[in-house]
Formats: C-alpha cells, structure tokens, sequence
C-alpha cells in the first residue's frame, strides 16, 4: 500500500493556485482509481483504492501547507506505512514551469510543507513527484506568486504538468523511483 500525499492549501480561494498543485494531482488520480467517496481523516482529505493494480490511500491534509507533517504523520499511524511508502507531491519553485521531476529523499528547499514532514517524520527519505513552477516574475512577492491561478499560456503549461505529474505518480508505484526518474525526469 502506497500514501500519496498532495500538498496544498484547504478553501475554495486555493484552488488552480500554483501551490495547490499537490491537490490537483490527487484529484487527478482520484478519477484514475475511480474514488468517488472521499472522508476525513488523521487531519486530511482521503480516499482509498486502486492504482495499476496498487492499492493506495489518496491524501489531502485539510492543515494549511505549513502544518502537513501533522497529518502525515497520522496517516502513516494509521494505516502502518513507513516512509519507504510515502509518496508526496508538490509545487517546486526551483524547476521550470511545466516540468515534472521524480526524487527519493533531498532537502526542502524552503518549502514549508516539505520541512513539516521532514520534523514530523525526522526522516527525508520517501518519494516526490514535484511539479516546476518557476520563480515569479520580477520584483512579484513569492506568496503572491505561488498562491495565484497561471493564466493565458502559463495556465496550459500547468495544466500539462498536473497531467504529467499524475502519469509519474501512476508510474512510480509499479516501477519504482529509479525507473520513474530514466522515464519521466529528462522530459
């Protein structure tokens, strides 16, 4: 059994926001495994069944970004995982936008909802599917910035990196990091 956690943002005023691209992802692989019944639970949004023959706990924790090691924590008590079955998707500043990068363990790199799970869990070592969103433009606040809906252009190229991202999920749970990262990272 694999949790895939998408990080993101509870409230309506989140959604389609750069930093919310965790919770897309979620969505979108909630349609792949047909969940239609979604509960609250250890702190997040969840929906449990089956990816490519996989069985996986889908999660949104309802914390803000900053607090999401919380509620991953809670989960991980609950269904017996272990960070080796951890897989947590995220926005990442630091790729451009549009691409989709697949890696064990690392840093934060700022992140906030990347450093909560870090302390909560006091290990660095699970899976992350990150999702290139760039810096923003000129002197534009990082905030602001991560916390708008892309537009024009931009909205495309995030709508196929959601879609990208989804895919690498998909396929990370049947073949592993390393596999993942020969297929998905040099795109």
């Amino acid at each position: 059994m694999f949790l895939i956690v998408g990080l993101g943002n509870p409230g309506k005023e989140y959604d389609g926001t750069r930093h919310n691209a965790g919770f897309a992802v979620i969505d979108k692989l909630g349609e792949q495994a047909h969940i239609s019944y979604w509960k609250l639970r250890g702190g997040s949004l969840v929906g449990e069944g089956k990816i490519d023959g996989e069985e996986v706990v889908l999660a949104k924790p309802q914390s803000f970004m900053n607090l999401s090691g919380g509620p991953v924590k809670a989960l991980m008590a609950h269904y017996g995982l272990s960070a080796s079955d951890i897989v947590v998707v995220h926005d990442e500043m630091d790729l451009e936008p549009g691409t989709v990068r697949v890696k064990m363990g690392g840093g934060h790199a700022g992140h906030n909802g990347l450093r909560s799970i870090i302390d909560k869990l006091g290990t660095r070592e699970w899976a992350r599917v990150r999702v290139g969103v760039g810096h923003p433009p000129g002197r534009m606040d990082t905030a602001d910035y991560v916390l708008s809906v892309p537009r024009g252009d931009a909205a495309e190229e995030f709508s196929a990196a959601l879609e990208r991202a989804a895919e690498a999920t998909a396929f990370l749970l049947t073949h592993g990091v390393e596999r993942t990262q020969q297929e998905f990272n040099g795109s």
